[in-house]
């Protein structure tokens, strides 16, 4: 027999093996507990005993592949108990799973504002409410006066707008609905002003780093000032009295009475931001795909691989994964999770109940479409 047809025949043993192990597994799904991390530990210092060094470190990759989709069969079989998995179920089992046509709706900003924008798009007919914040979005949800509110949470150019997540995190609520809108920027300014008068430039933070290249091509001293908003900037200058500009939309250009300065000057032409429909209660809709979390994990090495194994096993496609520091801590993160998956099929509801109970911080963060 070859070298080849040898391993051949091991691979198919190895197989068997596998299977034959997975069929105790499922005898003994509902007699024991699921093993946690010392068994596993355990499980490998075994194995590896007698296993020179310089295989040992691949056979403990082989037998965490082992144990972990193992651990993922047994996740299948047996849910385990979590008011989560509670709370999901309620919201699945609601009577009325319809997304509404018609809302009212909070927004940050002041007319023009992309987020106005955005809620036109999820809406066939929003009412939407104006707030000067984002606190001030929350709080019209949390008071019930808007039954949704709309917000950015993500730019493809500068990553995740983190006061929504920690918003989001203070606040307990949920994503019902996303929307990706393309933003194009343009240098805005009162009819009759030029560029070179230009003194002052104004526009959100996110919209300035977007837009960076355009600032640094500016005259030395021009004073570049942060707004709350992009519309807001543009009612700042049409306000003016001349020789300021703003970062803004074509659409506050015509609503503001301000001519284009510049068009297009964002950085990059494939600039989208994604935009989130909260909402106080825990409501699923129909056609939900996808879900967020934000979760910490354990302090030590390979905790982040392990976490993307249970996805992986699952075949779970993660649509972003992204970190930031805790403040107040050392080298502690919170990472961000959003993933490809129903919320009615067991295996998530399953991974969803073992996250939360095996995260010291978790945070079921909806699940939902994004159009």
């Amino acid at each position: 027999m070859s070298d080849r047809d040898r391993i051949e025949s091991i691979d198919d043993q190895i197989a068997a093996l596998y299977v034959e192990r997975m069929a105790l597994i499922k005898r003994q799904a509902e007699e024991e507990p699921i093993s946690g991390q010392a068994d596993e530990k355990s499980v490998v210092s075994r194995v590896t005993k007698d296993v020179p060094d310089d295989m040992a470190r691949y056979l403990k990759q082989v037998f965490d592949g082992v144990l972990e989709t193992g651990l993922a069969y047994r996740r299948s079989l047996t849910l385990p108990d979590s008011p989560l998995r509670d709370r999901i179920q309620g919201a699945l089992s609601a009577a009325d799973r319809t997304f509404p046509a018609r809302a009212v709706v909070a927004c940050q900003g002041v007319e023009g504002a992309y987020s106005g924008i955005a809620a036109s798009r999820v809406f066939a007919i929003p009412q939407t409410v104006f707030f000067k914040d984002f606190d001030g979005v929350f709080s019209a949800v949390e008071k019930g006066f808007c039954r949704y509110g709309v917000l950015p949470i993500e730019n493809s150019a500068v990553g995740s707008v983190n006061a929504v997540y920690d918003l989001m995190k203070k606040h307990r609520f949920y994503i019902v609905r996303s929307v990706r809108l393309q933003v194009s920027h343009h240098l805005l300014a009162k009819p009759g002003t030029s560029l070179d008068e230009i003194t002052e430039v104004f526009s959100h933070e996110q919209a300035l780093n977007q837009c960076s290249a355009l600032l640094a091509s500016l005259p030395q001293g021009v004073k570049v000032t942060v707004a709350t908003n992009t519309a807001v900037a543009a009612k700042t200058v049409a306000e003016s009295d001349g020789k300021t500009a703003c970062i803004s939309s074509r659409d506050c250009a015509a609503l503001y009475g301000l001519s284009i300065l510049k068009s297009n000057v964002q950085d990059r032409d494939n600039n989208f931001t994604r935009f989130i429909v909260i909402s106080k209660d825990l409501t699923i809709y129909q056609g939900a795909d996808r879900i967020s979390i934000m979760m910490t994990l354990p302090n030590y090495a390979g905790s982040l691989n392990r976490t993307l194994n249970k996805f992986s096993t699952l075949g779970l496609n993660l649509t972003k994964l992204e970190s930031r520091p805790l403040p107040n801590t050392t080298f502690e993160f919170m990472f961000y999770f959003d993933f490809e998956g129903r919320p009615d099929d067991p295996a998530v509801l399953s991974l969803l109940s073992e996250l939360d109970l095996g995260s010291e911080e978790f945070a079921f963060l909806g699940a939902y479409r994004e159009i």
